[in-house]
């Protein structure tokens, strides 16, 4: 049972890594953004890729192996309605996050573009906005991850 809980320890730790990154990067994209300053968007945009790849990525490679074991550990089914439910929130939020790991890139590119004018872009205004677009469900997908989690509202076996 100790190797149990030191796994639904780490499970934990990496669900708090995605949810605090996440809403870390979209606070500090969204002042950036406001700020219409390219360099401070171009420096904070720097950042937030940065910071999806040292703790994200990471947190949800390890949300999904920890998951897996948990699930077995505990006999839970990959054929019950509140995995499906789980599966399908996780497989949401990296469908909403793939693009916005694209879209981030690019909005650096034209941050970077954008110093030497002093003028941020139309296209980066529209870039941001799409970004936000995604994000929201997102975050929202990976709350209701954790309501699955704590209530188990659906038959687990």
């Amino acid at each position: 049972m100790e190797y149990y809980l030191v796994l639904k320890l780490i499970h934990i730790l990496a669900a708090v890594v995605v949810t605090g990154t996440g809403a870390g990067i979209a606070f500090f994209m969204f002042m950036a953004n406001r700020s219409n300053n390219p360099q401070a968007i171009y420096i904070t945009a720097k950042h937030v890729i940065l910071g999806d790849w040292i703790f994200t990525t990471p947190a949800v490679f390890t949300q999904i192996t920890t998951g897996i074991f948990l699930m077995n550990m505990q006999g839970y089914s990959f054929s019950a309605p509140w995995f499906y439910w789980v599966a399908g929130l996780f497989s949401f939020i990296g469908l909403c996050w793939l693009p916005v790991l694209r879209i981030q890139y690019k909005l650096r590119e034209l941050a970077k573009a954008s110093k030497d004018s002093h003028q941020v872009t139309p296209e980066f205004k529209s870039l941001m906005r799409i970004w936000t677009l995604l994000g929201i469900p997102a975050f929202a997908a990976i709350l209701a991850i954790f309501w699955l989690m704590v209530f188990k509202p659906f038959p687990v076996a």
